[in-house]
C-alpha cells in the first residue's frame, strides 16, 4: 500500500467508548500492513471523554511524531472539533470513501474523523486505506489550505 504520509513515523489512533470497537479493527488493519502505530486510548467500552484522547492524538500530529492521525467518536464531531483547536491540524469528518479522498485531495487533512455510529466497520477501514493513499492535490488548494490558520 502506498501512503501519501512518511510512514516512516506512527499512526496516533484515539477513540472514545463509542469508538473502541472500530479502533481495535483499525489497528489489526494496520498490524496487517506492518504499519506501527500509537494507540491513545480508550482500552474499553466504558464512557470516557472523547478529549482526553483526541488532544494526545492531535499533539502527536502537530509536534511529527506520528505521521497522521485517526479519531473515532459517536458521531465524529466531538473529535474532530477538539483536535481542530490544535494549531496546523486539518481533522475532517469523513462519512464516506469520497470523502475521505477530497479531505485529502483540496484540504490536505491530517486527522480522519470516523462516526462509529453512522458507518460499518468494513467502511472504516476503506476510508482509512483511501485517507492514507491519497496525496494532497496542492495547486489552487494551497493557498485555500494557507488561508485556515487564524494567525
Amino acid at each position: 500500500m502506498q501512503s501519501s504520509f512518511n510512514l516512516e513515523l506512527p499512526i496516533a489512533l484515539g477513540s472514545d467508548h463509542a469508538g473502541f470497537e472500530y479502533k481495535e479493527k483499525l489497528i489489526s488493519f494496520l498490524e496487517e500492513k506492518g504499519l506501527r502505530f500509537i494507540d491513545h486510548g480508550a482500552h474499553s467500552t466504558n464512557s470516557v471523554d472523547y478529549p482526553d484522547f483526541a488532544h494526545p492524538v492531535a499533539k502527536d500530529v502537530t509536534v511529527g511524531r506520528a505521521a497522521f492521525g485517526v479519531l473515532i467518536c459517536g458521531s465524529g464531531n466531538g473529535v474532530a472539533i477538539t483536535a481542530n483547536k490544535h494549531d496546523n491540524i486539518r481533522a475532517a469528518l469523513c462519512w464516506g470513501e469520497e470523502l475521505a479522498q477530497l479531505a485529502r485531495l483540496h484540504n490536505d487533512a491530517n486527522i480522519l474523523c470516523i462516526p462509529a455510529r453512522f458507518v460499518s466497520e468494513e467502511l472504516a477501514e476503506k476510508m482509512l486505506a483511501v485517507f492514507m493513499t491519497t496525496a494532497f492535490e496542492g495547486g489552487r488548494h494551497q493557498n485555500r489550505v494557507n488561508k485556515i490558520g487564524c494567525h
